[in-house]
């Protein structure tokens, strides 16, 4: 009966508010444009593109054949995922006892992390449930080696494989787990599998060198600091989420008593009943080491630039962390200390929950694009007008808005090197872009970009005719001043993303050239986006 209960809870929580008005945002949308193409023209393609495993576009595309594509079916696809974890996740717990399942299952339910995901059309909400299951069935296997245990654990590893591009990492250190208890007793089939093991990392070179030669502005916005260690803390243990696409620098970024109170207190409490669970528990401590072990990997990635340290790339280690915060949380001998802990974790989670205006079902999606075809409808456009969309091609809106009324130019991450400066290919300005643009973020000043501009939009522009400029604020927000000292501090210059400093620049000057010889009309903004309307009110340019 109990677990029936947090289940209903869980279903509650995830589904409130999961109806976000703003639309998808980039992640989210990459997940329906692959999802929506047809099986056998483009769908493999897009995703070999997006350097993504394909079981969860797979899963995404049923769902949408069966259920519409609304967003909110989009959604509803992982919040499934995110209450089938529940439980699963008792039964993880109920391999020590009932009360550890019932537990487990409840923290589960009120994850803000999980409920975060669980309204995210991202895979991570059903990578969580195959961390689960994988995580049952290597606690199943330590207990009971036998077939059925054997196959579960499998094939939910392979599960994992098909879903996360990195879930090898996981999947290495649990094998390496299972192997070293089953190795005494299983001697011939531990180094049979090993065996397999290295034969199916050679088939899989070329996947490996593709992750990690491929140059890509896709993982540019973030580097690695120790501090992102303490936000994966709060993030899995607290309701405040920090570090759900990049985090500040500094962990204690926000001193405040909120922050102390439903941030730090329960990542310590949890970590008090990580430390609790693995003493004299050698299954414990051999999951927490798999854990440090994939948290290791991780960050030898990031240090290296070819990952960003996010919480939730590490989303298959967030069950065994769950799981040892339970069983930490009852070994208590005395009960007064064991339960006031868990009353005090409990009560902050759902009080933040409740009450917070920042709680993981009411985070708005302020970058999301149905937000830009909201902008551009109240525009008043008129057909043959112009739109120049910074940052994100139009494909990236085309499910919330038709262009084709309207002449669209993007000056986005594909394509800026060609609006930057001449001789400047997409290769070039990886390697050379912050040295290639550096002169022009110093003196605020671009002509070629100028020229592009004038060339492609202003120059045959006629009478009455508008330009509707919009931008995405959240990678285009330094002014022209900030560019400038950034510009001539070399340590500060080159710990700044180049894509804040491209697209801050862009945003600049492309006001700047139209506000020369058009006149603004209208101003809007929402969320992350703005919307600036130009209008040619003569025939005559200023030169």
């Amino acid at each position: 009966m109990g677990i029936w209960i947090i289940t209903i809870l869980g279903i509650i929580v995830r589904l409130l508010f999961i109806n976000k008005t703003e639309g998808l945002w980039n992640d989210e949308y990459v997940s329906w444009i692959v999802a929506s193409q047809p099986l056998t023209n483009g769908f493999f393609e897009n995703i070999k593109s997006q350097c993504h495993m394909p079981f969860y576009y797979l899963y995404l595309k049923t769902f949408m054949t069966i259920f519409g594509q609304s967003d909110l079916v989009l959604r509803l696809s992982s919040a499934l995922a995110g209450v089938a974890s529940i439980p699963v996740m008792y039964l993880v717990g109920k391999q020590q006892n009932k009360k550890t399942g019932l537990l487990l299952a409840f923290f589960t339910a009120i994850s803000s992390f999980l409920i975060y995901y669980s309204q995210e059309v991202r895979l991570y909400s059903i990578l969580f449930l195959f961390s689960a299951l994988s995580l049952l069935f290597t606690l199943k296997i330590l207990q009971k080696t036998n077939l059925r245990n054997l196959i579960g654990l499998i094939i939910s590893d392979f599960l994992i494989l098909i879903t996360h591009t990195i879930g090898f990492v996981y999947v290495f250190f649990n094998i390496v787990l299972v192997s070293i208890f089953l190795y005494k007793n299983f001697k011939k089939a531990v180094l049979k599998l090993w065996l397999v093991i290295a034969l199916l990392c050679l088939s899989a070179m070329p996947l490996i060198l593709k992750i990690f030669t491929t140059k890509t502005f896709s993982q540019w916005w973030g580097s690695f600091t120790p501090a992102k260690f303490g936000f994966l803390m709060t993030d899995y243990f607290s309701p405040v989420l920090t570090n759900l696409v990049d985090s500040p620098a500094k962990f204690f970024y926000n001193p405040s008593p909120e922050f102390i109170i439903f941030a730090l207190i329960p990542a310590i409490i949890a970590l008090i009943w990580i430390i609790k669970s693995i003493i004299k528990d050698k299954i414990n401590l051999a999951l927490l080491l798999s854990t440090i072990g994939v948290l290791f990997i991780m960050t030898c990635a990031a240090i290296c630039g070819k990952l960003v340290f996010i919480t939730k790339y590490s989303m298959e280690i967030y069950p065994i962390l769950l799981f040892l915060t339970a069983c930490g949380a009852l070994s208590f001998q005395k009960k007064l200390p064991k339960y006031i802990l868990i009353t005090i974790f409990c009560l902050i989670q759902i009080t933040y929950l409740t009450a917070s205006p920042l709680s993981a079902p009411k985070i708005r999606r302020a970058q999301g694009h149905a937000i830009v075809a909201e902008l551009i409808n109240k525009s008043n456009l008129k057909k043959d007008d112009i739109i120049i969309l910074e940052y994100y091609p139009p494909s990236r809106f085309e499910k919330y808005i038709d262009f084709s009324d309207y002449n669209v130019i993007s000056i986005d991450k594909g394509n800026f090197p060609q609006y930057m400066s001449p001789d400047t290919d997409y290769a070039k300005a990886y390697r050379e872009g912050k040295q290639i643009y550096r002169e022009m973020f110093a003196s605020n000043r671009n002509p070629y970009l100028r020229y592009k501009i004038y060339t492609e939009v202003v120059k045959n522009m006629k009478k009455n005719q508008s330009v509707l400029v919009v931008m995405l604020n959240s990678v285009a927000f330094y002014p022209s001043n900030v560019m400038m000292a950034i510009s001539a501090d070399d340590t500060l210059y080159e710990k700044t993303p180049l894509l804040f400093l491209v697209f801050s620049h862009i945003k600049t000057q492309v006001f700047y050239d139209l506000s020369e010889t058009l006149t603004r009309i209208d101003f809007k903004s929402k969320g992350d986006w703005a919307a600036i309307k130009f209008t040619k009110l003569n025939n005559q340019r200023k030169e």
